[in-house]
């Protein structure tokens, strides 16, 4: 019998200074959307930044593929909280 890979529970918490970089942003949320439980996005216009947390279960090593992806986005940073 073929183990299934362990999953963990992550929050990827995501600041986005940059709104040309939205649409990268969707794309990779939606290219790993298999994984992903839900999300909330908040505009903060004060400060000019949109705020979106996504919280996904999914194998650690598709956890950091994400939050690498999304890092490598310029006006975008990103941060993961997961699961021990």
């Amino acid at each position: 019998m073929i183990e299934k890979e362990q999953t963990k529970i992550a929050v990827v918490a995501i600041i986005v200074s940059d709104k040309n970089s939205v649409g990268r942003i969707n794309e990779l949320l939606h290219d790993f959307g298999d994984y992903i439980i839900g999300r909330l996005g908040l505009p903060y216009k004060e400060k000019n930044v949109n705020v979106i947390s996504v919280v996904m279960d999914a194998p650690q090593t598709v956890i950091n593929s994400l939050s690498g992806k999304l890092g490598m986005i310029d006006g975008v940073s990103s941060k993961v909280l997961t699961t021990k």
